[in-house]
């Protein structure tokens, strides 16, 4: 009886085991970090910038949207290049700021030569921190009405 019933429990283990432990070897795509929506993401240092795109009519003139939130205990002075222009944006110490929505300001970028529904290249940079060039989406205002410069 004593074999049976540890046959049965030996049994019960493998079969616990064999259901449940395919999920320890197959790929968990949860676990990746990516970008819901039309822009992008980047990180310099203290400051996560967050769903990065800008919105133009021509691809010459556009208006930079984003989030970035600073994680950090300083106030920092992000640098931004875009095309021939350098913009700086005072972000404080544990704050977000949102740029360029219907309710923000626009924070408008001159000269990028960027054609609308491709990628234009911007410069992040703050302090000194290594900065980032990250490959931004230019995209019109048929899903961003209003937003364009």
């Amino acid at each position: 009886m004593k074999a049976r019933l540890a046959a049965s429990a030996v049994l019960a283990l493998g079969l616990a085991i064999g259901a449940t432990g395919c999920s320890m070897v197959t790929y968990q795509a949860t676990t990746e970090h990516y970008d819901a929506s039309d822009g992008v993401s980047v990180t310099v240092g203290d400051l996560d910038l967050r769903n990065i795109l800008v919105v133009s009519e021509d691809g010459v003139d556009g208006n930079l949207v984003m989030t970035v939130v600073n994680t950090g205990d300083d106030d920092q002075t992000l640098k931004i290049e875009a095309g021939s222009a350098t913009q700086e944006l005072e972000v404080a110490a544990n704050e977000t700021v949102v740029l360029g929505g219907e309710e923000t300001e626009p924070l408008l970028l001159e000269g990028i030569d960027a054609e609308v529904g491709g990628l234009t290249p911007i410069f992040f940079q703050y302090a000194s921190e290594e900065g980032i060039e990250k490959q931004i989406p230019v995209l019109d205002d048929r899903l961003y009405p209003g937003l364009a410069p």
